[in-house]
């Protein structure tokens, strides 16, 4: 944080509509530890001029050679939160950059459904529609 301009970049695991962010499980399986990314994501949240991406592949392939995304409604039900949502500057996939900092719910979803693979993107919205997070105005359900 005392370095002007610092800029931190990390991997994520996945991420959820409200931007919670999860780097070390995928559901209660572990993958990995910590690191030091909550570190260095406030250290770049402190630094003057300085930013903090998070970055994944929209989608991964499971065992069973299904495609999933990693951008998804909610974290699945055991996964760990590395970095809350609170703390969250930039989000990186292949389709883009949002800046989901100091943004509402409703505005988190939609940037990050934008960031989404193209074949998930209308699921995300319907999900997000049922959780009462997604705006009328953004696009019809």
């Amino acid at each position: 944080a005392l370095n002007d301009r610092f800029v931190a970049i990390n991997n994520v695991v996945a991420v959820d509509l409200f931007s919670q962010v999860c780097s070390e499980s995928s559901g209660p399986r572990h993958i990995s530890g910590t690191g030091g990314q909550m570190d260095f994501v406030t250290g770049a949240w402190n630094s003057k001029g300085g930013k903090s991406f998070l970055c994944l592949s929209s989608t991964y392939t499971d065992r069973n050679g299904a495609v999933r995304s990693r951008i998804m409604p909610m974290l699945e039900r055991g996964s760990i939160v590395t970095t809350p949502r609170t703390s969250v500057d930039y989000i990186v996939t292949e389709y883009g950059k949002a800046t989901v900092k100091g943004q509402p719910t409703w505005k988190r979803a939609e940037l990050l459904v934008g960031l989404a693979h193209p074949d998930f993107r209308d699921e995300l919205i319907k999900q997000a529609g049922e959780m009462k997070i997604w705006r009328r105005t953004n696009r019809i359900l």
